[in-house]
C-alpha cells in the first residue's frame, strides 16, 4: 500500500480537463470588485476626493498581497520566451514591471487613467492554444500588435479591451496593457507546483470622458477559449464600467 501511496502526485487532481467539473475553458477574471453586492462592476470615484479612488487602491493592494509577499527566495525565477520554470519552480510576476499600474503608482487612481487587473482561471493541465497570425474577427489594433510582435513571442492569450456599444467607444480613449498584451506561453500549464502565482495584465483606461458612465468589454484570445459576451454567462470574456466624476470638466 506504501508502494502505490508513493506512486501517486499529490499534486494532480484525480479528474483532470475534460473529465474535471472546471473543464477546459478558463475563465476570465478582473480586479478591483466592490465587496458591495449592490455595486456591481462599477468602479466609480471623484477625481477630487482621494477617499473614493483609495477605495480601489486598497482592493487592489488586498488583492495583490500574495504577488507582493510571497516572491522573496523560494522556488522563484524569472521567466521569459527563451526560458522556462526549471522543475520545481515557478516564474515570478514582477509587480514594479506594471509601469504606472505599479503598487508604487497607485494603479493609476491618482489620476483620471485607473488600471484593472485580468486574469486567467487556474485550470489543471491546460495549455492554450495560441492565435499567432491574422483572425478575422480580432480587432485591427490587436491584429497589427501581434504582426509586430517578433514571431518567437507571440505564444501568448492575447487580450483586447473596448467599448461595449458604439456610445462607449466614442467616449473612451485607448487602453494600454502592462507588461504585456497577453499572457506568455511561459506561465502554462499550471500543474499546481507550489508558490504558483497566475500572470496578470493590468489594462489601464486613458482618461475616459469624465463624468459619464462608460461600459468596457475585455476578451481573452486563444484557440481553445471560448467565447460569449452579453450579461449572462460569459465565456472567455469580462465587462466592467467605469465612472469617473471631474466636477472641473462638468459643463
Amino acid at each position: 500500500m506504501q508502494g502505490l501511496l508513493a506512486l501517486l502526485d499529490d499534486r494532480r487532481p484525480r479528474l483532470t480537463l475534460d473529465e474535471s467539473l472546471i473543464g477546459t475553458n478558463p475563465g476570465l477574471g478582473f480586479r478591483p470588485i466592490s465587496s458591495r453586492t449592490e455595486e456591481g462592476s462599477l468602479i466609480w470615484y471623484d477625481i477630487q476626493n482621494h477617499t473614493t479612488s483609495n477605495k480601489w487602491v486598497n482592493l487592489l493592494d488586498e488583492f495583490l498581497d500574495s504577488y507582493v509577499q510571497n516572491q522573496t527566495g523560494k522556488n522563484y525565477q524569472h521567466c521569459d520566451f527563451n526560458r522556462t520554470a526549471d522543475d520545481g519552480n515557478v516564474c515570478m510576476v514582477d509587480l514594479e514591471q506594471f509601469g504606472p499600474c505599479s503598487p508604487t503608482n497607485v494603479y493609476g487612481y491618482n489620476g483620471s487613467s485607473p488600471c484593472v487587473f485580468l486574469k486567467l482561471n487556474k485550470i489543471y493541465g491546460w495549455e492554450p492554444e495560441y492565435y499567432t497570425e491574422y483572425v478575422e474577427e480580432m480587432p485591427e489594433e490587436l491584429q497589427i500588435k501581434i504582426n509586430n510582435t517578433e514571431p518567437s513571442e507571440r505564444n501568448q492569450v492575447w487580450i483586447s479591451c473596448e467599448g461595449t456599444n458604439p456610445v462607449d467607444k466614442e467616449n473612451l480613449h485607448g487602453f494600454e496593457y502592462h507588461p504585456k498584451r497577453g499572457f506568455p506561453s511561459y506561465y502554462f500549464p499550471y500543474t499546481n507546483t507550489p508558490n504558483y502565482l497566475s500572470p496578470l495584465i493590468a489594462v489601464q483606461v486613458l482618461n475616459p470622458q469624465p463624468n459619464v458612465l462608460i461600459s468596457v468589454e475585455c476578451r481573452a484570445w486563444a484557440k481553445n477559449i471560448n467565447y460569449r459576451g452579453g450579461d449572462l454567462q460569459r465565456e472567455g470574456s469580462i465587462s466592467f464600467e467605469i465612472l469617473i466624476d471631474d466636477k472641473d470638466q462638468k459643463e
